[in-house]
């Protein structure tokens, strides 16, 4: 049990998941849902939108496709290394086993990576623990109010 669970707080907090295939975003949006109803999920399709997004809406974390359409994921943490040095946790999402663009993200600041498939306790303790660290970030600025229409808490599908 961890402390969050301990202590009976449930994480609350803004994920941005940002992922082009629409699957992969549906099953992490069903296991937060169920496992983290707390939590909010948003979703941006490619690498420069959720760039733009993390940076007009500051969400505590981010869950990175390495594989997107139009960025890899290896720019888009480059694109994002202000805002990880202001205490951004971002956490990269692969079904590559440690290639050297993972290393290169987690030079760059990446917290973590999880290779897929990843299971929903797997997700869960993931997401508790960059949730956590980002809130214990004395450099950590809190999500600016997501725009109506744009971010929700996740649910079950």
């Amino acid at each position: 049990m961890d402390d969050a669970q301990a202590s009976g707080l449930e994480p609350r907090g803004t994920v941005l998941y940002i992922e082009d295939q629409d699957l992969n975003f549906l099953l992490v949006e069903a296991q937060l849902a169920a496992t983290l109803p707390e939590v909010t999920l948003t979703r941006a399709a490619t690498g420069a939108e959720g760039v733009a997004r993390v940076r007009a809406e500051r969400p505590d974390m981010v869950l990175l496709d390495m594989h997107l359409p139009d960025l890899g994921g290896l720019e888009v943490v480059r694109a994002l290394t202000h805002e990880i040095s202001e205490g951004l946790k971002v956490a990269l999402l692969t079904a590559d086993h440690l290639s050297m663009d993972i290393l290169k993200a987690m030079s760059l600041g990446a917290y973590e990576y999880w290779v897929k498939p990843i299971s929903a306790s797997q997700l869960e303790k993931g997401v508790r623990r960059g949730l956590a660290a980002a809130m214990a970030d004395p450099r950590h600025r809190p999500p600016l109010a997501v725009s109506q229409g744009s971010g929700s808490k996740a649910r079950p599908l």
